[in-house]
């Protein structure tokens, strides 16, 4: 499954290695979102399209400062599991905890632990690159 390959990439870009640790789980969290929301905008099953939709829904959920720090080159601000709850589209959160066996609550907790070192990784020179997808960005990423 698509999901679970961006799920191993997005682990390794938070640290998870080969590791079943919790960056792995992270990984697989966000892989999850990702598809998830590239999938209802049309895109290319978690494309670029994807983190652009993420930044700007959370944009619009009253999230700025917090979605601009973590695209930017600054401090990352942090999120909590109920704000994340909150930005996303309905049923979005239990497709993501169904996928990945978890409960809505854990699924959201570790979306706002992870997302902001994630979305800053992602976007190194400050902004969302177009026309890449995660799968792209998390490569040229690796060291």
């Amino acid at each position: 499954m698509a999901g679970n390959d961006l799920g191993s990439l997005l682990g390794s870009l938070l640290g998870g290695g080969g590791q079943g640790g919790t960056s792995g789980g992270a990984g697989n969290i966000l892989g999850a979102l990702l598809g998830a929301l590239g999938n209802g905008q049309g895109g290319t099953g978690g494309g670029g399209n994807a983190l652009e939709g993420l930044i700007g829904m959370l944009t619009k959920s009253g999230l700025v400062d917090q979605a601009q720090s973590w695209v930017g080159t600054g401090e990352n601000q942090a999120v909590s599991g109920a704000q994340i709850a909150e930005a996303l589209p309905d049923g979005t959160l239990q497709k993501v905890a169904q996928e990945t066996g978890v409960s809505t609550e854990q699924a959201a907790d570790e979306i706002a632990r992870s997302l902001p070192t994630a979305v800053d990784r992602l976007t190194p020179s400050g902004e969302v690159p177009q026309g890449r997808s995660i799968e792209e960005l998390v490569r040229e990423q690796q060291l």
